[in-house]
């Protein structure tokens, strides 16, 4: 029987790295991630782990350590925020580029200035072009979750590539939630042995690793880099059946809310969509087809099933809590790429909110949920692109 407690996102996912107990940790703490290291660090010291725990310099020496680890032919893990990963920003496309299966605990908190550690998605935005895959939390449960089919989806043969798992700092990292832990034996069980692919530890069988590629061969390890993100959906499909076989918890590369009949659809990532969920339940109630969309997987953003599932919508509202400056919101830019073949396409707007770790009430949903009900009778909208809940 799973284990029911009430913890944080943070000692959830702290919790979930000790039950995978990797090879190599290289971290530099960093506010609203630190709590993962110091909890892990913990389990470090008290032999609870085999891991080796690097204390480093900076977030940029963190990553490089734990290219160094995966080159050698570990299992490895990291955990960041922010700034810290805005300094690992050079070493990112390396782990990428060289195909190493790292895993990265990303809790989103917005980039300065001004100074701000509270949560937004800018951080994970701003990297979503390094190559790495990207899982998106609603809660605890999920991070928790996610922390452990990560590893499976990373680590594939088909797939090897870094992964991150993004929950939204303070709001997940730090409240405290009823959650389920699984037992370690399932946890071992499920993601199973390390293998490691072309290791330099492996002196019988000496390689290069970090060799110079001029305009000869880049692009066919890009192509080949390319081809292995193409194949990530279906790897993150079958790993989450076999992770609902052992939990009891179903997970997709997207959660629809209320989809199959919806007239407006809110498409939101992240905590928020639990409160949209509610406002959701209470529009429903009154007889407005309200949906909602939740993205899990963004990168590789899966384009033609998140396409099928909006086609029927009159009206959407694509909720970014980031932005791209001097463009749309980057949600909101992958949505209406997915929607462009669609010959009758919803009205569709973009709402930018929670920068900074700003609130996302229940009133707010439902504001632009009654805007979606408006464009939906009328098929016009006022304004295509509205930061929400700004101060006059």
């Amino acid at each position: 029987m799973a284990k029911a407690v009430a913890v944080t996102g943070n000692q959830a996912v702290a919790e979930a790295l000790r039950q995978i107990d990797p090879d190599v940790c290289a971290a530099y703490p960093i506010t609203p991630s630190t709590e993962i290291m110091q909890r892990f660090a913990a389990f470090v010291a008290d032999g609870d782990v085999n891991t080796i725990l690097v204390t480093v310099e900076s977030e940029h020496s963190a990553m490089s350590a734990c290219i160094g680890a995966a080159a050698a032919g570990g299992r490895v893990v990291t955990a960041t925020s922010s700034q810290g990963l805005a300094l690992m920003w050079e070493m990112l496309y390396i782990a990428s580029g060289m195909r190493f299966p790292i895993l990265m605990a990303l809790v989103n908190r917005a980039l300065s200035a001004p100074i701000n550690i509270h949560g937004d998605h800018s951080d994970g935005m701003g990297a979503r072009d390094a190559g790495w895959i990207q899982l998106y939390s609603e809660n605890a449960q999920e991070a928790y979750d996610n922390t452990i089919q990560a590893l499976r989806i990373a680590e594939h043969m088909d797939i090897r590539l870094p992964i991150m798992t993004c929950m939204d700092g303070f709001i997940i990292s730090h409240s405290i939630e009823r959650m389920e832990y699984l037992k370690d034996e399932e946890v071992k069980d499920f993601i199973g042995e390390y293998k490691a692919l072309n290791p330099l530890l492996d002196i019988d069988n000496p390689k290069t690793i970090g060799a110079l590629v001029l305009p000869d061969y880049f692009m066919e390890h890009k192509k080949a880099q390319a081809d292995a993100m193409g194949k990530v959906k279906a790897v993150v499909l079958d790993v989450a059946e076999r992770f609902g076989k052992l939990s009891g918890r179903s997970y997709g590369l997207f959660e629809d809310y209320r989809l199959g009949d919806a007239d407006i659809t809110l498409v939101i990532m992240g905590s928020a969509a639990g409160t949209a969920k509610d406002v959701i339940d209470d529009l429903r109630n009154r007889g407005i087809k309200a949906g909602l969309l939740k993205p899990r997987l963004f990168r590789p953003f899966p384009y033609e099933e998140i396409a099928d599932a909006l086609k029927g919508v009159k009206a959407i509202c694509v909720m970014d809590r980031a932005d791209s400056s001097g463009g749309y919101g980057p949600l909101f830019m992958e949505i209406s790429s997915a929607l462009i073949h669609i010959k009758e396409r919803p009205v569709m707007i973009n709402k930018v909110y929670g920068l900074g770790g700003r609130d996302f009430l229940p009133e707010h949903a439902e504001t632009v949920l009654n805007e979606l009900a408006e464009i939906a009778n009328t098929g016009k909208a006022k304004t295509f692109k509205e930061y929400i809940t700004v101060r006059e």
